[in-house]
Parts: structure tokens; C-alpha cells; sequence
């Protein structure tokens, strides 16, 4: 089953490859990379699922992976628990075959299960100022050349 949330998108076509995010909720996608805007719905049932996909241009930057700036994409997939691969084309680039993989993003763990030490931080600890292990001296106070040093 393709649950609503975050996804991290893998994506490639012959004329090149990129990442993304995409979010999916109640049917809905949304999604961006550098360059792209996403947009479009989706459908499930089981392990399958279809999409429609529109693609637009939001910044400068390299070729799209379908030649074309602005297309919209028909994809279908299947997905198993926290990973959906999917195939298309885009109606503006038919012969370029679209593959991707979407990773589903857990970012926000409950915070019972995190299982870390916790560290008391003791300032009393810390260096007092510069010890043996410093040598003070000005980041930017120039060398002299040699031809300045030695003139002959």
C-alpha cells in the first residue's frame, strides 16, 4: 500500500537522471527538485498504482530529463511498504522512457523510541583561554615575497 507523506524521489530517463521530493496525500502529488515543480494525482489499489504528473520549470538551470521544460507524464508502479517504482512517458516526449523510485521519508521518529545517552555538558571543564597548543598569529598578515626579503 502507497502511504500519504514525504518521499524521496530517484528518477531517470536515457537523456539523464536527478532526485527530488515529492509529498502524496489523499491522492494528491506535489513535489520539487532544483529546477522542477511537480504536480498531479494518483491512484492506488493494493500494490498498483497510475499517476498523473505535471512537470514545470521554476528556475534556470540543466535540460530536463525529457527534453522538453513543461510536460505531463503518465506513470504506473507498484509499491511494496516503504518503496514504489513507477514507468511512463510524457505526452510531449513519447519515445523517452520515464523510470522512478520513491523512498518513503521518516522524519519525524517519536521520541520514546530514541534510545541516546544524555550528556551533561560541565563548562567548568572547558579551556580557559589559549595553552600550549595555541600560537597566536593574524590570519591574514602577509608573507613577504623573496624577490622582497633578498633583492639582488
Amino acid at each position: 500500500m502507497l502511504r500519504d507523506g514525504k518521499y524521496a524521489a530517484w528518477f531517470r530517463t536515457p537523456r539523464g537522471q536527478g532526485t527530488g521530493i515529492v509529498d502524496l496525500a489523499e491522492g494528491r502529488i506535489s513535489g520539487r527538485d532544483s529546477f522542477f515543480t511537480y504536480g498531479g494525482s494518483y491512484r492506488v489499489d493494493e500494490q498498483h498504482f497510475s499517476a498523473v504528473l505535471t512537470v514545470n520549470r521554476h528556475a534556470d538551470g540543466p535540460l530536463s530529463v525529457f527534453g522538453p521544460d513543461e510536460v505531463e507524464v503518465k506513470l504506473s508502479g507498484v509499491c511494496n511498504g516503504l518503496v514504489a517504482s513507477c514507468s511512463g512517458t510524457a505526452k510531449e516526449a513519447p519515445d523517452v522512457k520515464f523510470e522512478a523510485t520513491l523512498i518513503y521519508s521518516q522524519e519525524d521518529a517519536p521520541a520514546t523510541d530514541a534510545k541516546c545517552a544524555v550528556v551533561k555538558l560541565n563548562a567548568d571543564k572547558l579551556p580557559k583561554g589559549p595553552d600550549s597548543r595555541c600560537r597566536p598569529r593574524h590570519p591574514f598578515t602577509p608573507q613577504p615575497l623573496k624577490s622582497e626579503s633578498n633583492p639582488q
